[in-house]
């Protein structure tokens, strides 16, 4: 058993570049898990520069040297922020919280007006006492959750405060990662052997494939987000900024994102306009831009990204959302690429004939 056990650490783990590459992700994975928090604007600040890493490179391959390519592109980012910050957010709150107020107790009004019903239409199936419950059960939850947003005392100013720091540090830090990228880069590959074909092997790979997906998919929920906004607010539905962003975002989680999503803009769509023909001209035109993203958008953006079965992406999903929340579901294609990329890559080193013979 021990020499079993030795033949197969000798045969996956004896090359000193895979365990160095290992220890390292392994190393990353605690400390995101356990400093994820206090880090939090770092780790932002890694992923915006990253994403504007491919709009500098595309600039310098046209001819623009690399600080003016920097300038252009920090700019760029910087205005993009700007409208997010004071346009986009009061706009979405705004309605959010005019939807707390005014749609959603409507909404409860409804769902109990029919839960009461059913006792009479299925007495040997639905109870009155379990309606009652459900009712209050419900009636109770979303209360308490419209008088925690609704509500703003001087015990927010805390946690307000730490998004403001968020927002000043998150900005400079990206400045200085796009700025001073190869100074980091080389400080940290001269800990790594000098020859390196497989950390270089697996870090091209992995760069190539999560680039395409993480700047693909900034892509698509601008393009989807912006396309559900105009097409609601064509036809005057209410809240069509908060529903264009809730579907926006809803791309991040593929195959759960686009189910859950329809639900708030076929309610908000049904009780503003009740089963008529706006209410179904509303859903077709949602339904073209999921079928636009899915058939047309996501083969043109993804076309070289990682192939990952349903399986690996939903269980990605599942298991990253669990340990980082929105992070770890934004993250969790690229995270599964990684890991495919690394044991894909993996070296090992075949036992010699004579053994396999015996």
């Amino acid at each position: 058993m021990f020499k079993l056990v030795q033949q197969w650490y000798t045969q996956y783990f004896s090359n000193q570049e895979a365990l160095i590459l290992l220890l390292f992700l392994l190393a990353s994975f605690a400390l995101v898990l356990t400093m994820g928090v206090p880090l939090a604007p770092v780790l932002t600040a890694i992923v915006l520069a990253y994403l504007l890493q491919g709009l500098v490179n595309a600039l310098m391959g046209k001819g623009m040297p690399r600080v003016p390519a920097i300038a252009v592109s920090y700019t760029l980012f910087l205005g993009m922020l700007s409208v997010f910050l004071f346009i986009l957010v009061p706009l979405t709150w705004g309605q959010f919280l005019g939807l707390l107020k005014e749609q959603v107790p409507m909404m409860i009004n409804e769902a109990n007006n029919l839960l009461v019903k059913l006792p009479e239409q299925y007495p040997d199936l639905v109870s009155k006492e379990w309606v009652a419950e459900i009712t209050a059960l419900t009636t109770s939850a979303v209360t308490g959750v419209a008088e925690t947003v609704l509500t703003f005392s001087l015990s927010n100013i805390p946690n307000l405060m730490g998004v403001l720091v968020f927002i000043v540090l998150v900005p400079l830090l990206v400045f200085f990662f796009l700025k001073d990228k190869d100074i980091m880069i080389g400080w940290f590959t001269g800990m790594l052997p000098k020859d390196r074909p497989f950390i270089h092997r697996v870090t091209q790979e992995m760069d190539q494939q999560i680039s395409n997906y993480v700047r693909g998919k900034a892509v698509e929920i601008l393009v989807v987000g912006t396309a559900t906004y105009i097409g609601l607010a064509v036809f005057g539905v209410n809240y069509s900024a908060l529903l264009g962003l809730l579907v926006g975002l809803s791309v991040v989680i593929p195959y759960i994102g686009a189910a859950v999503v329809t639900v708030p803009v076929a309610l908000v769509g049904y009780f503003q306009f009740g089963w008529g023909t706006e209410y179904l001209w509303v859903m077709v035109v949602y339904g073209i831009i999921q079928g636009i993203d899915g058939n047309i958008l996501v083969p043109l953006l993804f076309s070289e990204a990682v192939n990952l079965h349903p399986v690996a992406i939903i269980t990605a999903v599942l298991l990253f959302g669990g340990l980082w929340g929105i992070w770890g579901v934004f993250f969790a294609i690229p995270l599964a690429t990684l890991v495919k990329a690394v044991i894909s890559a993996w070296p090992r080193l075949d036992p010699p004939l004579e053994e396999v013979g015996e």
